[in-house]
């Protein structure tokens, strides 16, 4: 009897919902909308902006401004100090701590138990039940699931308020009966220490029946590297051989791919992307077919659409859903039932359908190289390195670019830092197919790079292996969400980076 074919079935009905995306996305959507500004009317924020008397998204838009954490900064402190009912009704005690890749500080953001239900949790059962639809001989629940998180963050605690990677918050306040269905205990997967962690998460999970896997493909490649380590095993099936599909997000999985292939042969394995953010979630792979993500529109929260050529102008013009155009890169604006409110998360979008909406995420909005007019943003960079690992027989662990403005004899390029998992065949190959691929997905790239005039050849400098887990221990930052920047406008990181690649 396959348990998984039962349970699956309690899906069904809302499978037919999630079908409604198709045809009534704007109107779902605008219900959303109204639904959040309805209940917030009384808080604080909803006072100064009048929500009472809001008819419309168009009334929505010209009252608000768009956020950033600056602006809701002044509102997180007093919610962390213990006022209540500021930006939304219910009482916030959870912070969700973002790594802020963008700069050292972290960002808390503030998570209700509205938000809590209606959209992590809801977006946990959909990423499962889109996964049956894609898998229906699926044998999910005949295990157990492995979900490698974060940790809380007891330091940063106050009298009235709680911190942690959103991670721990979901494992802290889940039903008491997902722990019947996953591993490892809470009590290791909170645990901060994250080599200690992954010994314990290790040796509590080899004996298991693991079924699935949840969490960052970066860091779950540590995990698994362990666990083979220790079995003495080539590959992950023969520690798990009922192991079928992993959910993996939090950054592209592009670079990882041949890495999974070496260390899971099976070919009943499947990859599902999705996109769990500490503000929100707000997308799964639904077609394993199709890299594009799913947009969630039902749960608690509004979208909103930036073009990224006018992020850092005073009073850029924002599109609903069904305003935006396919193949164009836009930054994500959401208003949510956390009380943010028009806010700017700094992960850019691009459409690839709209029936349903459908999207890739093409980078981040502090996350791009323009030293020179070159507008490179992740999904150019992702796209080069696949196409010049393919070629070269290279296996990439993590890289890092950035400018160089102008060295000695005034000539301007791009510096990439790479640590490769397998070398490619030649270095100089591989660069010269990084940069060729470049100039074919990115026109201003090409432009800038003609005949050498503005920008050199791309320069490529093999990190030593280890150097970007080194980097983050230095800052404080193993494990969990925490992640390496990919393109940098500067060159505070690389130079960190190189100083310890020296060392």
């Amino acid at each position: 009897m396959n348990i998984t074919k039962i349970i699956s079935k309690t899906f069904d009905s809302r499978l037919k919902q999630i079908d409604l995306y198709a045809s009534q996305a704007s109107e779902i959507q605008h219900r959303v909308l109204s639904r959040l500004v309805n209940q917030a009317a009384q808080t604080e924020w909803g006072k100064k902006y009048d929500y009472a008397s809001i008819r419309s998204y168009e009334d929505f838009r010209k009252r608000l401004p768009i956020q950033t954490y600056e602006e809701i900064k002044p509102y997180v402190e007093r919610l962390r100090a213990g006022e209540q009912n500021l930006l939304w009704p219910s009482e916030i005690r959870w912070f969700a701590k973002s790594s802020g890749t963008t700069n050292d500080k972290s960002k808390f953001l503030p998570v209700s138990k509205e938000a809590l239900e209606d959209i992590h949790y809801r977006g946990g059962k959909d990423a499962a039940a889109l996964y049956f639809r894609i898998n229906p001989d699926s044998h999910f629940f005949s295990g157990k699931g492995l979900i490698l998180g974060g940790s809380h963050s007891p330091n940063l605690n106050s009298n009235h308020s709680l911190v942690g990677d959103l991670s721990a918050i979901l494992i802290q306040n889940v039903n008491p009966l997902i722990n019947f269905i996953r591993v490892p205990s809470k009590k290791i997967a909170l645990m901060s220490e994250w080599e200690t962690k992954i010994e314990a998460i290790a040796n509590s999970t080899i004996p298991v029946n693991v079924t699935s896997l949840s969490g960052v493909p970066s860091w779950m490649l540590v995990l698994i590297k362990r666990i083979l380590e220790k079995t003495g095993k080539q590959t992950l099936e023969e520690v798990w051989p009922n192991l079928e599909v992993f959910f993996h997000g939090g950054v592209a999985f592009t670079p990882y791919r041949e890495q999974y292939k070496q260390v899971i042969h099976s070919p009943k394995m499947h990859y599902v992307e999705t996109y769990n953010a500490s503000e929100g979630y707000f997308g799964t792979q639904n077609d394993l077919s199709d890299p594009s993500m799913l947009l969630m529109i039902d749960y608690g929260i509004f979208y909103e659409f930036v073009p990224l050529e006018e992020v850092d102008e005073e009073n850029p013009h924002a599109y609903c859903l069904e305003e935006v155009e396919l193949n164009k890169n836009y930054a994500m604006v959401i208003s949510t039932s956390c009380g943010l409110w028009r806010y700017m998360i700094g992960d850019t979008v691009k459409f690839t359908s709209k029936n349903p909406y459908k999207f890739v995420i093409t980078g981040r909005t502090k996350h791009f190289i323009n030293a020179f007019g070159e507008e490179l943003i992740v999904d150019n960079a992702e796209k080069g390195l696949a196409k010049a690992c393919a070629e070269t027989g290279a296996q990439i662990c993590e890289y890092s670019a950035a400018p160089v403005f102008m060295d000695e004899h005034a000539k301007c390029r791009h510096q990439w830092l790479i640590e490769f998992a397998k070398m490619p065949d030649s270095v100089e190959k591989f660069a010269a197919i990084l940069d060729a691929t470049l100039k074919e997905v990115n026109s201003d790239y090409e432009a800038k790079r003609w005949k050498d005039i503005a920008l050199q050849p791309l320069e490529v400098i093999v990190a030593r292996p280890g150097l970007f887990h080194d980097w983050l221990a230095q800052k404080g930052k193993l494990g969990g969400q925490h992640k390496v920047p990919r393109l940098s406008n500067t060159r505070n990181y690389i130079e960190a980076m190189l100083t310890l690649n020296n060392e």
